[in-house]
């Protein structure tokens, strides 16, 4: 049977839908892509903004639409975040359980001929309880490898949805997370995203934690980059900075949120950290790590971001020095403490949204200008008629005017930007 797989959001979907991907083609069923007619679809749904439960709703219909007869499944976030409300279109419908029992699910369906709500007996305390595992060997149509070694998050911002739809903190049991890494690098996957719904708090419930692993993987021969999707500012405590200061196998890039540049906002969204305290380890960070790159996620138009306080922000952001600045405008979710508070306006938003953009497109400009005639070192991910395209060990995108071989490392100058690439010349 002919299946197509649609993956909305986060790197750990990405990771998750990899995984069914995997499942599937060792059952026999043909991955096809998400657009063509198959048999059945998989939708792996998002539900971090109001944007993203929009989205999952016009795949899931549009899946219906293409094929009526397809079967439709139905899975993640926003399936989690609506259980008690009608999906419509969905045959199966999955929250962020089960999703490893893909196989079985359809085989149900297909036996029996009836809709499969799971997530009527999949409350967010069964998410509670286990890591469900998922393990990959491969990674098909990239480079780099992710790897997810844990979920569910406890932080409880008062803007977000995740800790309902995902459960508390559970992780990957340590010796496997080493074991789905070797076996990676041992197809062929010289760099390794760990990732995670909050990454940074690994191991909190398998008496580790996060650096601990860090320490093990960097040993593995023939890892060549590991790189930490998202981590928390707090959580980047002296040990594991110590240790992204010597290693030359963990990147030189760290995502960090900052979510808001202002202390008003920060207490109000229930941040576990001030302006200052985020300024002073950031500035500490570039002292131990020469040229690394720090991005940042940043939410606009929070309630409590008035003119002023916005105003601020944007000199406080340039004072930190991010390299690209991820920007989202608010999003009101049902239950948390912000849909409680007055809102902004969404056009106030929306200009307040632009201005950041184009801050962060300077932020990147003045970035990569450091490196204009610096040798670099890029792993080629994209190879064209008459290019190719690879990344830095600090998330530089560089065109190199040259064919040249997918999934090696070649060092290359940089001869000008030409935004959002720097253009590269071959050395060797």
């Amino acid at each position: 049977m002919r299946v197509g797989i649609c993956t909305l959001g986060c790197k750990v979907n990405t990771y998750e839908s990899e995984y069914i991907t995997n499942v599937l083609r060792k059952n026999n069923y043909e991955i096809k892509d998400f657009n063509d007619i198959c048999d059945i679809y998989i939708i792996n749904t998002c539900s971090v903004t109001n944007a993203s439960d929009a989205k999952s709703r016009k795949m899931i219909n549009q899946a219906k639409r293409r094929n009526p007869n397809a079967i439709v499944i139905a899975m993640g976030c926003f399936i989690q975040a609506n259980k008690d409300k009608t999906i419509d279109n969905a045959d199966i419908l999955l929250g962020n359980k089960d999703k490893s029992k893909i196989v079985e699910i359809i085989d149900k369906y297909q036996k029996e001929k009836e809709t499969i709500n799971k997530e009527t007996i999949n409350m967010v305390k069964e998410l509670d309880s286990t890591f469900e595992d998922m393990y990959i060997d491969n990674f098909s149509s990239r480079t780099r490898a992710f790897v997810k070694i844990q979920d569910g998050c406890e932080n409880f911002c008062s803007y977000c949805i995740i800790p309902y739809v995902r459960g508390k903190c559970r992780s990957k049991n340590f010796n496997t997370v080493i074991d789905e890494v070797k076996d990676l690098i041992n197809n062929g996957f010289y760099e390794i995203v760990l990732t995670g719904i909050h990454t940074g708090n690994y191991g909190v419930d398998i008496n580790t934690n996060l650096c601990n692993l860090l320490k093990e993987l960097i040993k593995i021969q023939g890892l060549k980059r590991l790189r930490i999707s998202s981590i928390e500012i707090t959580e980047l405590n002296d040990e594991i900075l110590d240790l992204i200061a010597k290693s030359d196998i963990i990147v030189n890039h760290l995502h960090i949120p900052i979510q808001a540049a202002s202390d008003k906002v920060l207490a109000k969204m229930n941040r576990k950290y001030d302006l200052k305290y985020f300024k002073d380890k950031i500035k500490y960070i570039k002292s131990i790590k020469k040229d690394i790159s720090i991005t940042t996620d940043i939410i606009v138009g929070h309630p409590y971001e008035d003119d002023e306080t916005f105003n601020n922000s944007i000199n406080d952001l340039k004072e930190i020095g991010f390299s690209k600045l991820h920007v989202f405008p608010y999003s009101k979710r049902e239950k948390t403490p912000s849909s409680q508070m007055e809102q902004i306006d969404d056009n106030v938003k929306k200009n307040r949204t632009k201005t950041l953009l184009q801050l962060s497109r300077k932020m990147e400009i003045d970035y990569m200008n450091k490196f204009l005639n610096r040798e670099v070192e890029v792993l080629i991910e994209v190879v064209k008629n008459d290019y190719s395209i690879g990344h830095t060990t600090n998330y530089l995108q560089v065109k190199i005017n040259q064919v040249l071989k997918h999934n090696t490392f070649v060092t290359v100058k940089i001869k000008e930007i030409d935004y959002p690439y720097c253009i590269g010349e071959v050395i060797k």
